[in-house]
């Protein structure tokens, strides 16, 4: 589905990530003959809380992964994009960028070539490039490697052909690359937090106007630890089930006679529900209520962390995921067997993030205490025949950025 590699460890030490810009910039002379133009990078994310509320308008917390997609690139003149994954035995794709559309390539190429698309259609004078990316993003793992794609192929378009683009409209383009070319209605907080978190941050972000705050969080400051455990149970959002939750939100809002979501104030939300029980079925009146207790929930965890109670956060996280488990119904086994084992092992709390149907959780707890929860978890897995999962420190880290 995308290009990203499946390695995950800490974060890159900045010698590291000079040389990651080193060897993906040799690729790309191996491949094309020349000199990239300069080389950039855009991270994964996991979301702190806040889960399906994007297309709501609604409110999200995300923060940048150390892991990215790097991106060696040079312009072309002659209206031909060719792109080339260094994490996937393919050649290189080649394609004319008067001639894209949506559906006209369904490799993980249309990530980037969409991105071209949603430039071209919006009036920018991009006439073509050469790519070549490398990534250390999980795919599938819902760390969003395809918004790192996207906004490290905006970002060194935005500043090859001089387009003067904010991260915020960048961000955007990004969103509709994946919407329009790709088929994925996703949200916008993928591609805003691969391409606005800063180090040492969450971002705080209200994806109506998308305006934002960089909230403080450095657990291991406070002596506790995010961990990010991976499933390696795959998901895929284009196989209808993500359209099908958007589409019952879009139901419930227009029965309820608002926009979005993010309008049904969650003091209200009692009487929203019985008047959706009257009118709807239940899976919308299910809907309804996560998306707006998840919205609450955003705010608590950003009142606790202005307090400096970054342990309290810890049974949010739980209660989203039981919202997200029994209310939009998009958890499965190996993510509800992550935040039970995990809890069990003494975390403060634990929840899936991202869209669900596999990929990844967050889990809370005390840093003298990660090894045993992630052993704990481990044991689980391996008692109930799972695969191991992959287990790595969430490290606060910067959005998308030059590296070369």
């Amino acid at each position: 589905m995308s290009a990203a590699g499946t390695h995950a460890g800490a974060a890159a030490a900045p010698e590291d990530e000079t040389r990651r810009a080193e060897a993906v910039a040799e690729g790309f002379r191996t491949l094309y003959g020349r000199d990239p133009e300069g080389v950039w990078a855009a991270p994964g994310r996991v979301n702190l809380i806040g889960e399906y509320t994007d297309f709501n308008d609604g409110f999200v917390m995300p923060l940048a992964l150390p892991h990215t997609a790097v991106a060696a690139v040079a312009r072309r003149d002659d209206g031909v994009l060719r792109v080339h994954s260094a994490d996937l035995p393919s050649p290189v794709t080649e394609l004319r960028v008067d001639e894209l559309t949506p559906g006209c390539d369904t490799s993980w190429a249309a990530y980037p070539a969409g991105v071209v698309y949603a430039l071209r259609t919006e009036g920018h004078a991009v006439g073509g490039a050469d790519l070549h990316l490398a990534s250390t993003v999980p795919t599938g793992a819902g760390l969003s490697s395809s918004a790192a794609l996207e906004v490290v192929t905006a970002l060194a378009l935005n500043d090859l052909y001089d387009l003067g683009l904010t991260r915020a409209e960048l961000a955007r383009l990004a969103q509709r690359a994946e919407n329009e070319f790709v088929g994925v209605p996703c949200g916008v907080m993928d591609q805003m937090a691969a391409a606005c978190c800063t180090d040492g941050h969450a971002l705080h972000l209200d994806t109506r106007d998308l305006s934002l705050r960089q909230v403080p969080f450095a657990p291991a400051d406070d002596g506790l630890a995010l961990l990010v455990v991976d499933t390696r149970v795959q998901h895929a959002l284009g196989d209808g089930a993500y359209a099908e939750r958007r589409a019952g939100c879009e139901e419930g809002a227009r029965r309820l006679g608002v926009s979005h979501l993010r309008d049904v104030p969650h003091a209200g939300l009692p009487a929203a529900l019985e008047r959706l029980a009257a009118e709807a079925g239940d899976h919308v009146v299910r809907y309804v209520r996560h998306i707006v207790t998840d919205n609450h929930r955003v705010g608590e965890v950003i009142a606790l962390l202005d307090a400096g109670d970054v342990r309290a956060v810890g049974p949010i996280l739980t209660e989203g995921h039981h919202s997200l488990r029994d209310d939009l119904r998009v958890s499965c086994a190996e993510l509800d067997l992550v935040v039970e084992s995990a809890l069990a092992a003494g975390a403060l709390g634990a929840r899936m993030t991202g869209g669900g149907f596999g990929g990844s959780a967050v889990v809370l707890t005390e840093a003298d205490a990660a090894e045993r929860t992630g052993d704990a978890v481990r044991a689980s897995f391996a008692a109930a025949g799972h695969p191991e999962p992959r287990i790595f420190p969430a490290l606060p880290s910067a959005g998308a950025r030059r590296i070369g």
